[in-house]
């Protein structure tokens, strides 16, 4: 099972999901990465989900045209929208995002 690691506010959560889930979904249904993702639409039209992918990005598909319209400049520094990802394998990342 995929492990995932986010980093946020100066602390570190894991927590473990199935393979090919969405963890937008999985938060808003109160499991993990609950209460520690940020998130908000879920739909890539708001970019509250933002995140800094530190390992595994490699093995996420790549960037969709939602990601691409809210994100512009800053897919090529590694940030993805986490409601747009569906996760098959370990994942690292932080949504120490200053707006």
């Amino acid at each position: 099972m995929p492990l995932i690691t986010i980093h946020k506010n100066g602390e570190t959560h894991q927590g473990e999901i199935q393979p090919e889930t969405n963890l937008v979904v999985r938060a808003g249904i109160r499991q993990f990465p609950y209460p520690h993702l940020s998130y908000g639409c879920g739909m890539g039209k708001c970019s509250k989900c933002m995140c800094l992918i530190i390992k595994g990005g490699e093995t996420l598909p790549a960037p969709n045209w939602k990601e691409k319209k809210m994100l512009g400049t800053k897919l090529e520094q590694g940030y993805r929208l986490a409601c747009q990802l569906w996760v098959k394998e370990d994942l690292e990342l932080s949504q120490n995002i200053s707006s």
